[in-house]
């Protein structure tokens, strides 16, 4: 469609050049009285395929350099664009004002050349304004009667990226589900901003509304941990109404809005995480801060536990501490659903979490002992 919206662009400009300088050809070779070569429908002809059959050659570049320039132009917001194009045609409307003086000159260069060198820079400076002072502009042109209290000002908002201040939290599905995240932000352990993007929002949606009993039960589980983030007091969240129609995947597009706003990506998924460090994006690893308060036991350590279930290996028993780390019990086995007072023996940390081995603490066999 792109290319052919060009082509009949080049056969409408050809037909009017035709017109236009066609004549002037003619004239040349001495056909001006020519009535059938020299007249208007035979020259706009004659231009618009001259036009086609170059657009033929030009138009596979031309559509190339178009899709760069919108792919160029889709990395900045909306609010750039907008104050980007004001601030160049300011820029360029004075430039035609100072420019009028030149035009009376009859020096050659100074009357033809200097007035579009004097536009194009007063373009480009009313540009750079209008980018580099957006927060200004907003200020200026922002509306003055809106009563905030003090302490819901959201300050941090006005926050700009030199100050080292990630000031969005951007959430993904799977933290949202898991629940977590409201405990922590009641806890003021989550600074900033919390934003919620409308393509989760959308997954969510798609979640609780599936066929499957288990799916409906997470997403609407995830639309309740919203809706309590929201109503909580010293909570700020805030939407992100934007899309990237051009990516398909939810973490792709997570990652590039992290990108967009300078913001932190905070989620429970491993791959998510690892994709995230791989492209230089700040990542919040619910997982990662769970593990890191547990409590550190080391060899030798008591503590109580109930056995549940048996282990992968002969005799072995596994219990559970209230944190969820797991507990492998020597010779468990023979204490099924006992309380039993046990000694640390190891703990290994993995991806998955924190495990603990331990033995009975009668066990007659101490930990530095070696069986006979």
């Amino acid at each position: 469609m792109q290319k052919r919206v060009i082509t009949a662009l080049m056969v409408i400009a050809g037909a009017s050049i035709g017109v236009s300088l066609l004549p002037l050809a003619w004239n040349t070779i001495g056909q001006t009285n020519n009535d059938w070569l020299n007249n208007t429908v035979t020259n706009s002809l004659l231009g618009a395929i001259i036009f086609y059959l170059f657009s033929l050659l030009v138009v596979n570049q031309i559509s190339a350099g178009i899709k760069k320039i919108e792919k160029r132009l889709s990395e900045f917001s909306l609010t750039y664009l907008l104050f980007g194009a004001i601030g160049t045609i300011i820029g360029l409307i004075i430039g035609l004002i100072v420019s009028i003086p030149f035009y009376n000159w009859n020096v050659p260069f100074v009357n033809s050349v200097a007035p579009i060198l004097v536009m194009c820079l007063l373009g480009y400076l009313g540009f750079q304004i209008g980018t580099t002072r957006i927060e200004e502009w907003k200020k200026i042109f922002g509306p003055k009667n809106k009563k905030v209290e003090p302490q819901t000002e959201q300050q941090l908002l006005d926050r700009k990226s030199e100050d080292a201040f990630h000031k969005y939290k951007i959430l993904d599905t799977s933290v949202i589900i898991d629940g977590r995240i409201y405990d922590i932000a009641k806890t003021g352990f989550l600074e900033g901003v919390i934003m919620i993007p409308n393509f989760v929002l959308y997954e969510l949606q798609y979640i609780a509304d599936s066929g499957d009993s288990l799916k409906r039960v997470r997403g609407r589980r995830g639309l309740d941990i919203l809706n309590a983030l929201q109503k909580e007091e010293g909570i700020t969240v805030e939407m992100y109404d934007g899309d990237f129609e051009d990516i398909a995947e939810v973490d792709s597009k997570l990652l590039r809005l992290a990108k967009l706003l300078d913001g932190v990506v905070v989620t429970n998924d491993y791959n998510l995480n690892k994709v995230a460090e791989f492209q230089n994006v700040p990542v919040l690893n619910i997982n990662a801060l769970a593990n890191a308060v547990k409590p550190v036991v080391i060899p030798g350590e008591a503590m109580e536990v109930l056995v549940v279930k048996a282990g992968t290996e002969r005799q072995q028993g596994v219990a559970y501490l209230d944190d969820g780390t797991m507990v492998v019990v020597e010779d468990g086995q023979h204490y099924m659903n006992e309380r039993i007072k046990v000694i640390v023996t190891s703990a290994l940390q993995t991806a998955a979490g924190r495990m603990i081995f331990a033995k009975p603490a009668h066990s007659g066999r101490g930990i530095d002992n070696k069986e006979n």
